[in-house]
């Protein structure tokens, strides 16, 4: 790596201990340049952050440490005069927040309109996935509808997830259960498939496949005993791919089209299904409740023609993260111990659907993500995902006008101080991309801002395996070619996007951007 003014080669350096020391991209623990024995560029009182994310259920706990005057999970030096902007709302408790590009709500989504049907519901995932089936699922709206209940089961704490493959869907299954039977219509999200499917490990991906079948085994014949119409789905793929093309481990979601099973025990014969997209689950739904679909809600039922009678129940299962796979031994669906998912494809009805690209949202060729996934599943339409909005405002322009950009490089200019940037070091991860923070430097440097600091985010998902030195060094490359920008500290994405309430954890990614804490390297 050529050396560079712009910080990256030294913490690609450290990066390397870091290596050699056991750790991986995604948990490297804070990093700090020091100078003289001082750390640089430090977050300090009266100046102007972006946090260059666009997701929302990660971020929320470090915007909350950064912005919150009354947060008391964890001890913190709160500072003064921060003009803190938030790329997308994280949650509607940072509507007061400066927010680039503020959302727009899903109007009539799935439970809204079971909701004012009259039926009530049952939302159920562990909380690595709560967000999704509550938040995302629910077109962008955190407060349940009425008639709508929410329960989410801690997700396993202080091991690597791969260490407990099954997670807590035992749990998960026993939530369900007890609402079957009380409720019109029941979603839960399985979340082996994806939470597993990021490790690297086989053995465990191979163990994560086998639980959700036995799980999809004793949920789907308690509803079916109950008279409920079941359907079984993904959001996107990820476990089933093992190996990338040079045939290393694979964690990064993938491009395959998910399964849709149905079956109705009130009707002994197969269910004529067509293929189709996530947006046309909620139809489907609809369709089978006997609910007329809204104007808003463009799918279509996958299930047209079929009669469901009357005052049918529901359950709707999302496995996270299960595609439809190879079929061979690069496939942990297929190679797993899965008698109950086999039997499902071999012996009920089932049809194929597009959770990728355009047909969630997201740009052409894209894989899928857990957002876009239930965001569309709960929508009944294609809903435009934060990624495609702002690489749209990248290309036309617009994205440098921001007046939210703007005022925050004003706030800094005034008061004689700094802007820092929370940025995440990837190209194509559905948290978000170094194209942003880079774009906001240009318009610092336009406006005369030279004090401009990066806080660098590693992926460790969406990138390869051990990248970060060489994403640092075209990093730098680009920052030469800008002359604005420096490369200050540097934090993996399982210490500082926790969505788990680990404050622990994120105070230490806090921590190294306000008060310099962490590895030191020069």
């Amino acid at each position: 790596m050529s050396e560079s003014k712009r910080g990256g080669a030294q913490l690609a350096r450290a990066v390397e201990k870091a290596y050699q020391a056991g750790q991986d991209d995604y948990h490297l623990e804070p990093m700090v340049l020091v100078e003289n024995g001082k750390p640089v560029g430090k977050i300090g009182d009266g100046d102007a952050a972006v946090f260059c994310c666009r997701r929302g259920e990660r971020e929320i706990e470090l915007t909350e440490l950064f912005t919150d005057p009354d947060f008391n999970k964890v001890q913190r030096n709160q500072l003064k005069d921060l003009d803190f902007v938030i790329m997308t709302m994280y949650h509607d408790k940072f509507k007061d927040l400066p927010i680039a590009f503020a959302p727009s709500h899903v109007v009539k989504p799935l439970a809204q309109v079971l909701s004012e049907a009259g039926k009530n519901q049952f939302h159920c995932a562990e909380s690595e996935k709560y967000a999704h089936v509550t938040f995302f699922f629910n077109g962008g709206e955190n407060a349940p509808f009425p008639g709508e209940d929410d329960v989410c089961v801690p997700s396993p704490k202080g091991i690597d997830f791969d260490q407990q493959p099954e997670l807590s869907l035992p749990a998960v299954a026993d939530q369900v259960m007890g609402a079957l039977g009380k409720y019109d219509f029941v979603v839960t999200n399985f979340a082996n498939g994806d939470v597993i499917g990021h490790t690297l490990n086989t053995a465990a991906k191979l163990e994560a496949c086998k639980h959700v079948s036995h799980y999809l085994d004793v949920v789907v014949h308690d509803a079916l005993a109950k008279g409920y119409v079941v359907a079984v789905t993904a959001d996107h793929g990820n476990i089933e791919k093992l190996y990338t093309a040079a045939g290393k481990p694979d964690g990064a979601h993938t491009t395959n089209l998910v399964p849709f099973i149905l079956m109705d025990p009130a009707h002994s014969g197969p269910i004529a299904l067509r293929d189709g997209c996530l947006g046309d689950v909620a139809p489907t739904v609809l369709n089978v409740m006997g609910i007329p679909q809204p104007a808003e809600m463009t799918g279509k039922s996958l299930a047209e023609g079929h009669d469901f009678g009357k005052d049918r129940k529901m359950l709707l299962i999302i496995c996270d993260g299960w595609g439809l796979g190879s079929g061979d031994d690069g496939d942990a669906i297929h190679l797993a111990d899965t008698p109950y998912w086999d039997s499902l494809l071999a012996e009920q009805s089932w049809s194929k659907l597009h959770a990728s690209g355009e047909h969630v949202g997201l740009g052409s060729g894209k894989a899928g993500n857990s957002e876009a996934g239930h965001s569309n599943l709960g929508a009944g339409r294609c809903v435009m995902q934060d990624d495609v909005r702002l690489d749209a405002a990248v290309k036309d322009g617009s994205f440098k006008k921001n007046p939210i950009f703007l005022q925050a490089i004003e706030h800094a200019k005034k008061n004689g101080t700094a802007l820092h940037l929370l940025a995440y070091l990837t190209y194509k991860s559905s948290h978000g991309c170094i194209d942003y923070p880079l774009a906001i430097c240009e318009m610092a440097r336009d406006a005369g801002l030279d004090q401009v600091f990066f806080h660098i985010i590693f992926d460790g998902r969406s990138t390869e395996p051990g990248s970060a030195p060489k994403l640092l060094a075209e990093l730098d490359e680009k920052l030469d070619a800008i002359g604005v920008g420096r490369i200050v500290d540097g934090v993996g994405r399982g210490v500082a996007l926790d969505r788990d309430k680990n404050y622990d954890k994120v105070k230490r990614a806090y921590d190294a951007m306000v008060d310099g804490a962490g590895t030191r390297y020069e």
